[in-house]
């Protein structure tokens, strides 16, 4: 059977993609129907103040393998280009990834669905199961899989593809003693939404008046073609009739996988995470998308926070809502730690495992030390970064702006930007003094997006030629995007 041991807990890291932080029912949204996800959170502990490291999907998730931020590990926008085959780029290769140090630990690997960081149909290190999705989108109906390599075109629907694939990698490896990680990496609630759904899941929503979703004046930033906002669709209603079922839809899968572990034997001694890419708009602020959902692009709360669920029986405190400001850059660091492994090779850029936080019996200084620590992260999305305090959000666009300052006590919602006031705020020269300092530790030259043309559009080729030379100019798309 896979490991019972508790030194080294098997791994399910669930990952949904284009999740707002609002879009859960253990969040406050009493619309929407998440009854696994929202037991996960009541025998585990949530996240309230989770954010990505960028707020488009490829930078995010190599930000959570590496542990980096994208002015170092050098992807900065959603990829888009040659993404299978012999001559696709794999974006992360010769990086240190927190995966790598599980397979040399001795966890086989699986993952099921998006990848999303090039070469999305090329097995990484020790994975003995690989069944990626093609690109970083697709419909629900008819997408293309590959299977350890070898292409495969499905019919049913693509949240149920993926979670069946799931159920065979957990069936195999439950004969076996040693520790798994499982990636189960949904593209829902991803766009497109109308008539892509299950009904019964649709169905829940027919009544819905969708008030955890203002649909507020259109945001002056956010581009549209024939008048619809780049990042949702012709019909709003059906947009989200759409995106609420895509939630439930694979809630309810979720629930499947876990009712699994407990058929196989093996829930007690699994470690259970849950969460997305980046967050989504969908008519708040008056934005239709994440952080390209505008442009320049914006660093919304309901863009950067995503939801954040630890499950772990008896190991990771039961009920509990955590406050403080963690980031997807401190989560290599944290599973490892939770593995039983040393995170400290993933403590050297700007993650720390927040592991001791976690526990259900840690109270030690050590992790009281650490949940005061987590008072401050970092975005960046190209040529805007962001600093974010318990207090206040500072928003810098370089070279020239606009730049934005929220109080956020004051005005959680960040309606008004400070910076239009005039004058000098008392925090503003902390704050940018911090940021700069931060991103100069962090980041290295050749792939600081500080200087970069990331508009949001997408990124086609690694910010080196060939030859080895940095090319960052030819690495970015036009001004026609879709928002992968």
């Amino acid at each position: 059977m896979a490991s019972s041991s508790p030194a080294a807990p098997n791994i399910v890291f669930i990952l949904s993609d284009d999740q707002g932080p609002w879009a859960l029912g253990c969040a406050g949204n009493e619309e929407i129907h998440t009854p696994v996800l929202d037991a996960l959170a009541a025998d585990g502990t949530r996240l309230e103040n989770f954010f990505c490291v960028s707020p488009v999907c490829s930078p995010a998730r190599a930000s959570l393998m590496t542990g980096q931020i994208p002015s170092r590990h050098g992807v900065h926008d959603y990829l888009t280009g040659v993404e299978v085959g012999a001559q696709a780029p794999d974006y992360l290769a010769g990086q240190a990834i927190f995966t790598d140090v599980l397979a040399d630990h001795g966890y086989r690997m699986g993952l099921s669905g998006k990848w999303h960081l090039g070469a999305n149909d090329a097995p990484r290190k020790g994975f003995v199961h690989w069944y990626g999705l093609e690109g970083g989108g697709s419909p629900y109906l008819g997408a293309t899989m590959y299977r350890n390599g070898r292409r495969e075109e499905v019919t049913d629907y693509l949240t149920d593809i993926i979670t069946d694939d799931a159920h065979a990698f957990l069936d195999r490896e439950a004969t076996r003693e040693e520790p798994f990680f499982l990636a189960v990496n949904y593209t829902a609630p991803h766009k497109p939404w109308k008539g892509q759904h299950p009904p019964e899941f649709e169905d829940l929503y027919a009544d819905c008046a969708f008030d955890s979703c203002p649909q507020e004046e259109p945001h002056p930033w956010q581009p549209t073609v024939d008048g619809v906002a780049i990042g949702g669709e012709p019909d709003v209603r059906a947009a989200l009739v759409g995106y609420f079922a895509a939630v439930s839809a694979m809630d309810a899968a979720i629930g499947s996988l876990l009712e699994h572990l407990e058929k196989l034997g093996i829930a007690e001694n699994t470690l259970v995470i849950f969460s997305s890419d980046n967050g989504f708009n969908a008519g708040h602020h008056g934005v239709w998308g994440k952080g390209n959902g505008t442009f320049p692009q914006n660093m919304y709360d309901s863009s950067v926070k995503v939801p954040a669920i630890f499950h772990w029986p008896g190991r990771i405190a039961a009920g509990q809502v955590r406050e403080e400001l963690f980031s997807a850059y401190d989560v290599p660091a944290t599973i490892l730690e939770l593995a039983g492994l040393e995170p400290a090779p993933f403590e050297t850029g700007p993650g720390a495992s927040f592991a001791p936080v976690l526990q259900a019996t840690d109270d030690s200084a050590e992790a009281v030390g650490r949940a005061e620590n987590a008072v401050v992260v970092y975005d960046e999305y190209g040529p805007v970064r962001m600093i974010r305090t318990r207090s206040h959000k500072y928003v810098h666009r370089h070279p020239h702006g606009p730049h934005e300052l929220y109080d956020l006590v004051a005005d959680p919602g960040e309606r008004h930007n400070l910076m239009d006031d005039g004058g000098a705020h008392p925090v503003l020269v902390g704050l940018r003094s911090r940021m700069a300092g931060w991103f100069s530790q962090h980041g290295v030259p050749e792939f600081d997006g500080a200087a970069l043309p990331v508009a949001g559009a997408g990124q086609h080729s690694p910010l080196r030629s060939p030859a080895g030379q940095p090319d960052p100019l030819g690495a970015f798309t036009g001004p026609n995007w879709d928002g992968v």
